[in-house]
């Protein structure tokens, strides 16, 4: 499968194990180059040589960078080293940050708090640098994971479920916002084989209004010759994808 992302650069937040890590490897194995986001470098370290031992090419191609996205300074400087590693930011995978599950009497206002710092601003404070240097452009993609806390309430993930469903309106509306930069796109879980633009449409509907599908191991998706690619798969996660023009 190609998916056009030969020497694109894609940051990934969360980048040292899990779903992060999976994500790595999975652009690594399309030819991109990948700069990993993490707290702590013996974890980024670990996940480079689970990399280099997974994928051969890997080597050259994956650039390490610790902070704390709890400060958004922090956030862009990770940001700017790892575009001058490897140049522009194509595509942000925002895989980081967990809020602690806490039962509703123990809530307090530092619990909300943290929560909203682990989760919600851990990603926000990457995203607000990223998103207006891709409008700039014109060009580019965010992936935000998204637990589905935010969609489904639990007494003992309040805090956390807060900070997923404004992750969800965020997503929602930064794909609306800069939309007239070059055409964004927005998706929600749900959709294996859809074009925002242009409805859920299957293979021979793809086919029949002139876009491309493309099948991966999994799930295929569409992708309108006027727009981003939009794909999200199923399961635990939300995953909500906001892309620029062509890119």
């Amino acid at each position: 499968m190609d998916l056009e992302l030969q020497d694109r650069h894609v940051l990934i937040t969360g980048g040292s194990k899990g779903i992060g890590l999976a994500c790595a490897l999975g652009f690594l194995r399309e030819g991109a180059r990948v700069s990993l986001v993490s707290r702590d470098p013996a974890n980024l370290e670990q996940g480079r040589q689970e990399l280099l031992a997974a994928h051969a090419q890997a080597e050259g191609r994956v650039s390490l960078h610790a902070a704390d996205l709890k400060d958004p300074a922090a956030a862009l400087a990770v940001l700017d080293a790892a575009e001058q590693a490897f140049g522009p930011v194509d595509v942000l995978v925002n895989s980081a940050g967990a809020a602690r599950r806490t039962p509703p009497d123990d809530l307090t206002p530092a619990a909300w708090h943290d929560a909203m710092d682990a989760k919600y601003f851990s990603y926000i404070h990457m995203i607000d640098p990223v998103v207006k240097r891709m409008g700039q452009r014109g060009s580019g993609a965010i992936v935000n994971v998204i637990g589905q806390g935010g969609k489904v309430a639990s007494p003992v993930h309040m805090a956390g479920g807060a900070a997923n469903a404004a992750l969800m309106l965020v997503s929602a509306g930064m794909a609306a916002a800069y939309a007239a930069k070059g055409g964004a796109r927005e998706c929600g879980e749900s959709w294996p084989h859809a074009d925002c633009a242009a409805g859920r449409r299957d293979e021979g509907g793809c086919e029949a209004a002139g876009h491309r599908y493309r099948r991966g191991a999994e799930a295929g998706y569409c992708s309108a010759a006027a727009g981003a690619h939009c794909y999200a798969g199923g399961g635990g996660e939300y995953g909500a994808v906001s892309g620029f023009g062509e890119g």
